[in-house]
């Protein structure tokens, strides 16, 4: 039987002070790997999200007349603040999400660097002089703060994409009301803290627990929000879209997405398998921009399936607060662990071959486990193939040529990420020219740059994040036009 931990206590923080949801009604958060109760956190109200609001939009004039450079001063002491302990965020983020360790650490650590990066652009916000048809006019576009930005973060990568929202909607002058998902608070908890520490003005930074329903609700449909912007599913961000219509208010949406992995007849199998492995067990495969589906040519399908499943099947894993030599850890929760299992038995029934896993452990009851899993005989039209999987599954579908290929992999309602291994310089450009998605990657795992611009075609979302066209997202364009007398300089 598992030892009995200490419940933990976190509430919302809003302008500027740590409250409890009023009422006082809480949730509780469960650890994956044992099922226990680790936490219990706000389950906050309409009037706990609205009074997080008034503190923001109250908290936004201010803020935006600093200087960036300022601003960015404030970030620097948040990103500060968040590197004392980076062990114990990261075992905070392990616990509730169930990550490996070693990859909570990354997060922990990525995020701070995000943070520090977005405030390295304090000084690089620009705008345009555009020329005129008059001779005696300026044409100036100035960048401005939107106001008041609900963010809506997700449970896979819920530290990190924190700061993806915080860090340049603060830094461009906008304050922010963040909601994080409530299967994994925890880490909203501890980034609130470093807010603390930092000694942002109040309200420019508020945090609000709660349900979809509730907070995430009106976040979207509050008039005096400016964005929405929201990490998760395409039925979350149809919610949110419905909800901002009415206030035609900008949406900044990253949702699903189905990933394909096209491997040529001439790639380098070895780094193929190695990278496609990678790219589908990270978070137990519970990223959006994870390989959903690879597509082998038909010449090199026996080797790459035989290598692939070879290595698929060594893959480890386990509690990952218990053993750090794992390569996944559980599901975030028994629903989603439920939602994997149905998918892979419709998957059988449609034809199917299990190659490797495809059942859950049971010799682990006490956690949601599931193996790394690979099915083979697999065809387009299987819904395996078409949807997000969200979980450490990969079907194979082969193909004959590279037309085809890039038919399967464009047969998507997604468009976010994709890959081609392939050692033909022609065939990887020609890859990049015709592949409708908002990323590829050749020749490596699937993880987008910081400073790159991870955005989605189709209904993998609007907008995007990181760079510079990420942070000019959280603003709006101003024209001015300034005229002149040419001759006025003569009258003196």
């Amino acid at each position: 039987m598992a030892t009995a931990v200490a419940l933990r206590r976190y509430q919302n923080y809003i302008d500027g002070r740590f409250v409890d949801a009023q009422g006082g009604k809480t949730v509780k958060v469960e650890n994956p790997s044992t099922g226990q109760i680790v936490s219990e956190v706000p389950d906050s109200s309409i009037e706990d999200t609205r009074e997080a609001i008034r503190a923001a939009e109250k908290a936004q004039g201010d803020w935006e007349k600093l200087a960036p450079i300022e601003r960015a001063g404030y970030l620097r002491k948040i990103a500060a603040a968040l590197r004392k302990d980076p062990e114990h965020l990261a075992r905070v983020i392990s616990e509730e999400q169930g990550k490996v360790l070693g990859l909570s650490r990354v997060e922990a650590g990525f995020t701070a660097d995000y943070i520090d990066y977005m405030a390295e652009w304090a000084r690089r916000l620009e705008g345009e002089v555009v020329t005129s048809d008059r001779p005696n006019e300026h044409i100036l576009m100035f960048r401005h703060a939107i106001g008041v930005i609900g963010g809506i973060v997700p449970w896979n990568f819920p530290f990190f994409v924190i700061a993806r929202k915080v860090a340049p909607a603060l830094l461009t002058g906008n304050t922010i009301v963040i909601k994080p998902s409530s299967i994994t608070p925890n880490n909203a908890g501890e980034f609130a803290k470093a807010v603390a520490e930092a000694g942002l003005p109040a309200g420019v930074f508020n945090l609000v627990c709660g349900s979809g329903a509730v907070v995430g609700q009106e976040l979207a449909s509050n008039p005096s929000i400016g964005m929405v912007s929201v990490t998760g599913s395409v039925d979350t961000g149809v919610r949110v879209m419905e909800a901002a219509a009415k206030n035609i208010i900008k949406v900044n949406l990253e949702l699903g997405g189905s990933a394909p992995a096209i491997v040529m007849a001439d790639a380098d199998m070895d780094l193929a398998v190695e990278s496609i492995k990678a790219s589908r067990v990270i978070n137990t495969g519970q990223v959006c921009n994870c390989a959903d589906r690879v597509y082998v040519d038909k010449r090199v399908a026996d080797e790459f399936t035989e290598k692939f499943v070879k290595a698929m099947s060594e893959t480890k894993y386990g509690d990952p607060l218990v053993d750090e030599g794992l390569d996944m850890g559980p599901f975030v929760s028994g629903d989603q662990l439920k939602l994997v299992e149905g998918r892979v038995k419709q998957a059988v029934a449609d034809g199917a071959t299990v190659l490797t896993g495809g059942k859950r452990d049971a010799g682990r009851p006490e956690g949601y486990f599931y193996p790394a899993t690979v099915l083979g005989n697999c065809r387009q039209g299987m819904p395996i193939v078409r949807d997000e999987i969200f979980g450490p599954v990969m079907p194979i579908v082969t193909f004959d040529d590279l037309d085809e290929a890039i038919t399967y992999a464009n047969d998507s309602v997604y468009g976010l990420t994709s890959s081609i291994y392939t050692t033909n310089l022609d065939v990887a450009m020609r890859a990049c020219k015709e592949i409708k998605f908002g990323e590829t990657y050749i020749n490596r795992e699937n993880f987008e740059a910081m400073q790159g611009f991870h955005a989605g075609w189709r209904k993998s979302g609007i907008g995007g994040a990181d760079g510079k066209h990420g942070l000019y997202e959280n603003t709006r364009t101003h024209m001015v036009y300034v005229s002149y007398d040419l001759a006025a300089g003569n009258k003196k």
